[in-house]
């Protein structure tokens, strides 16, 4: 049985396909265990449970939210994976509500400081009418970067969404919602769920790359500061190389934990089902039903 759960979708965040064609792919590829983890949103999950009973395909509600994670004075920007929550569940709905304001605010603010770098560039400003039009590209997901870079793909101000980041969004960002991992933490058992780590080291990606990657110090820095607030790790995942899996894996058991994984698909290639993730990961969540 294929399993992934780690899926991106443009219903809830930044994907390329919708639930509904999310789901017609997952059946294609013979996916038996799934989850969307849309960025700091549950817009996706009433669908999702709907879809996978239509197609039967196994389903466990998911959300990725980022968080601040502040290691020796420094805040790095983490992921973690939500999964088998109550998607009604209102504190996490309040905080879901602020989080997606705060990306809204924090996406114009962004406008607002390329523009001066354009101005330099001779490159036209942002106007509002641009900031509706890039809204309207939204399509009920979160505001945020991967919308704002797109647009600069169609304006023809870069050649793809890599180049917009390297150029522009990293220089002029603005700092994320402050969600701290115990907070994170809280909100995930609060709602029935549990937390898992994502990408822990990915090297291109939100990791502790950042750090470092030697694999030896992402365990210690995972067992000195996030055990108490983490139910599992995400072993399996396309940043990883055969050694940080087996790290990762051997972490998790040493501290009983979690071990899910998924293709962190956004359909920009669709890779869904494309990462081997043993049968057993669908089991552990079985059980805790």
């Amino acid at each position: 049985m294929k399993v992934d759960l780690h899926i991106h979708t443009r219903t809830g965040s930044d994907g390329n396909l919708t639930v509904e064609e999310v789901f017609r792919e997952a059946k294609r590829r013979n996916i038996g265990f799934m989850s969307i983890t849309d960025h700091d949103s549950t817009d996706a999950q009433h669908k999702a449970i709907t879809l996978a009973k239509e197609h039967g395909i196994g389903y466990i509600t998911g959300i990725e939210l980022n968080v601040t994670f502040l290691y020796s004075g420094r805040a790095i920007s983490l992921d973690f994976l939500g999964y088998q929550y109550d998607i009604e569940n209102r504190e996490l709905q309040n905080k879901l509500r602020l989080t997606r304001e705060h990306r809204e605010r924090r996406a114009r603010q962004i406008l607002e400081n390329l523009n001066p770098e354009f101005a330099k560039e001779g490159i036209p400003g942002l106007t509002g009418e641009d900031i509706k039009k890039i809204q309207g590209s939204v399509d009920g997901a979160a505001f945020g970067r991967p919308h704002i870079a797109d647009y600069l793909v169609k304006k023809g101000i870069v050649k793809n969404r890599q180049e917009a980041f390297d150029k522009y969004l990293v220089r002029f960002d603005v700092p994320k919602y402050p969600l701290s991992l115990d907070e994170a933490s809280r909100l995930s058992r609060n709602a029935g769920g549990k937390l898992v780590f994502a990408h822990p080291g990915d090297p291109g990606g939100t990791s502790l790359a950042g750090i470092t990657h030697d694999l030896s110090e992402q365990a210690r820095i995972i067992e000195k500061y996030m055990l108490e607030y983490i139910d599992g790790i995400e072993c399996w995942h396309p940043g990883n190389g055969v050694l940080a899996t087996a790290a990762y894996v051997a972490l998790a058991r040493k501290h009983h934990l979690l071990m899910t994984g998924g293709s962190d698909c956004h359909q920009k290639p669709i890779i869904m089902g494309t990462v081997e993730i043993p049968d057993w990961v669908a089991e552990q969540f079985k059980v805790l039903r």
